[in-house]
């Protein structure tokens, strides 16, 4: 192993088994963390030395990831070989709680994002949107093919965001929720932010809460012009399962939201959607990191 690939390992590891240290949480839950830390440990590495947060006015948050910076860097290529074989050869039906189960699909689906990226560059550059990988037909093709291998099976992102986490089965055992579309990352920047640590099982609630509640804070996400109250697609794309859990889109905003988004929801009478930006999610495109 290069030893600058070795060394980033070690520090990254530190700082997760500090980070579960000072979390309140029980043993049980204690050992799940350690493992899901121990289980995207490379990816953990990657987020620390490229993802950027942003916290901005009214608890709204920016985040970017330097795909630039990560493509660059020697020791991005074992980081990613070494991810790659720890899910490979994981098997998810190993995970026994919603919350083990919840943060490993999102940990899976966020990592796997990024890594197609910085694996598949066009033409010696890397892609300045995810529509890059698609075409005139399909556009959004990258979403809809199974090329990432979780234990001996490959999955499509699709799959494991559609298909698993807001998908039947774990509707049956009551581990679907709409917060997950605050916590997917679709590499692009009209996506909720991707977080600098990936997410454990202890802290999956709490995480998930201020991902839902920092984003409504973003005006990219939610802003109010006159009575008109504009929202990011997602509520208009995934409608039904805001409506399943909270009863409505604008329910929904409301048990999530602080007193300043609920004003605003009070002074709105009608819903318009905003563009959505499928433009990178790297600094370059965020004027809050120019």
């Amino acid at each position: 192993m290069h030893a600058r690939f070795a060394g980033l390992i070690k520090t990254t590891a530190a700082a997760c088994l500090l980070t579960l240290a000072s979390a309140p949480s029980s043993s049980d839950l204690s050992a799940a963390d350690i493992a899901m830390a121990e289980r995207f440990e490379p990816f953990q590495a990657l987020l620390r030395a490229h993802l950027r947060e942003k916290d901005l006015e009214y608890d709204g948050l920016v985040t970017a990831f330097d795909y630039e910076a990560a493509h660059a860097e020697e020791d991005t290529e074992g980081l990613l070989r070494e991810q790659h074989q720890l899910l490979a050869t994981f098997d998810p039906d190993a995970l026994s709680t919603r919350e083990e189960a919840v943060a490993f699909w999102l940990n899976a689906y966020n990592y796997f994002m990024i890594a197609h990226i910085l694996e598949n560059p066009r033409r010696g550059s890397l892609v300045g949107s995810v529509r890059d990988y698609g075409h005139l037909f399909n556009p959004y093709r990258v979403f809809s093919q199974d090329l990432f291998e979780i234990g001996g099976q490959h999955y499509s992102l699709d799959d494991m965001e559609k298909g698993i986490l807001l998908g039947e089965a774990f509707k049956e055992r009551g581990w679907k929720e709409a917060r997950v579309h605050f916590a997917v990352n679709c590499a692009s920047v009209g996506c909720p932010p991707l977080r600098q640590d990936i997410y454990l099982p202890s802290s999956l609630n709490a995480v998930l809460t201020e991902n839902t509640r920092r984003a409504l804070n973003t005006p990219r996400h939610l802003h109010l012009d006159g009575s008109t109250l504009y929202l990011t697609r997602l509520f208009d794309w995934y409608e039904d399962d805001y409506v399943e859990e909270a009863g409505s889109v604008r329910d929904f905003i409301a048990a999530y939201a602080n007193e300043r988004v609920k004003e605003k929801l009070d002074r709105s009478n009608r819903i318009r959607f905003i563009d959505y930006d499928w433009d990178l999610n790297s600094p370059a495109n965020f004027p809050e990191f120019r």
